[in-house]
């Protein structure tokens, strides 16, 4: 794997060109956005570090990315989003909105937004991005190819954290003053119904293939609750067994990032002031049985985020560890060019084949079983 880069490297170097403007070479990669831990620079600097998941996760290169104060400084990066119908990445800070040509690494745009920006999601074709407002009224609905707003949806929920349903139908928002879970039809941009009240406020949530449960996080809880999307009623609260609730370093839940595994036969939930990822089987799960809590896995720091990669083999926490979701058992850790910790709630995976991007996978946990 690593001759592939060297290759490249050369090719560039031969034509005349930088190495990031050649052809990528195929493959799977990881694309971290920091800081992704609120404006921390000591987990990894600023950019879009690029890791080769076939060759260890080993790092690949920084791409030099915009999102800075008026003082020149990193702002914090917000949500990333990929898309292989056009071939482009995504990252928003707390104010803007930067799109990248993956074939090139070239910032094609940046466009700050009112109210500033969130953590997004976009629909599967590549056309628009569902752009929180930074925890105001709104949500713009972006045009995902100039970055012109479209139209605004307005829940008045303090918008935070947003996923768009694999088959694109669907959008689903989350405010943080609210325990009801917007869902939207992404063909007339209406909201279509609610799900909830949960207990408390939402904070990061999930939904499976089908989109028909929401896996949920809320506020004072150190575990998740599960909604039915097509009823809109609460099914389950899933508190975590055997560990104590402490105080956090951020976000101030007591577990913020919950993710499914892709074939959906767990849950993963971070749990901040224990710093671990519990694990829950959902195979047994029914509408009067809740999932059951199996394995808890020890990480370096406190987590606030969890995702997978698109063929479910690994889970990747925000603090960095590779896990083997087979074992639980970390296989590798995310380091930089210098060989720091980089640590990223904002990740997400993007296959090259051709020199052209095929596939991509979401910043978001979310399940793929999709009959």
């Amino acid at each position: 794997m690593r001759m592939k880069h060297v290759l490249i490297g050369l090719l560039a170097l031969f034509l005349g060109v930088p190495a990031s403007a050649a052809l990528v070479a195929d493959g799977r990669y990881l694309y971290v956005a920091v800081p992704g831990i609120r404006d921390y620079l000591e987990f990894g600097g600023h950019g879009v570090l690029v890791f080769d998941i076939e060759a260890g996760h080993k790092f690949v290169r920084r791409i030099p990315a915009a999102g800075v104060d008026d003082k020149g400084k990193p702002i914090n990066v917000k949500g990333v989003c990929a898309s292989s119908a056009t071939g482009r990445l995504y990252v928003s800070t707390i104010k803007t909105l930067t799109c990248f040509d993956l074939t090139t690494d070239k910032i094609l745009w940046e466009k700050p937004y009112e109210g500033g920006c969130d953590r997004m999601s976009m629909t599967p074709d590549g056309k628009a991005i569902y752009l929180p407002s930074f925890e105001k009224a709104h949500w713009n609905v972006v045009d995902a190819m100039t970055g012109d707003v479209i139209t605004k949806i307005t829940p008045n929920s303090n918008a935070h954290n947003t996923v768009v349903g694999l088959d694109g139908s669907k959008a689903y928002l989350a405010g943080l003053k609210s325990p009801l879970l917007e869902v939207v039809d992404t063909a007339t941009n209406k909201t279509i119904r609610q799900v909830g009240p949960f207990a408390k406020p939402i904070r990061p949530f999930t939904v499976n293939g089908r989109q028909t449960l929401a896996f949920v996080n809320v506020n004072d809880l150190l575990g998740f609750e599960i909604g039915d999307i097509a009823t809109g009623k609460k099914l389950h609260r899933v508190e975590v067994q055997d560990f104590k609730i402490g105080p956090v370093k951020r976000h101030g839940c007591p577990s913020h990032g919950v993710g499914l595994t892709p074939d959906e036969k767990e849950a993963w939930v971070c749990d901040a002031y224990n710093q671990r990822l519990h694990v829950f089987d959902l195979t047994p799960m029914t509408a009067t049985i809740p999932p059951r809590q199996t394995v808890s896995i020890p990480l370096r720091e406190q987590p606030g985020w969890v995702t997978f990669s698109l063929d479910g083999k690994y889970a990747y926490p925000s603090t960095g560890e590779v896990i083997d979701v087979a074992t639980k058992k970390i296989v590798a850790t995310l380091a930089d060019e210098k060989g720091g910790p980089v640590h990223s709630e904002k990740m997400v995976e993007v296959h090259f084949g051709g020199g052209k991007v095929v596939k991509t996978g979401d910043q978001f946990g979310l399940g793929r079983v999709a009959k």
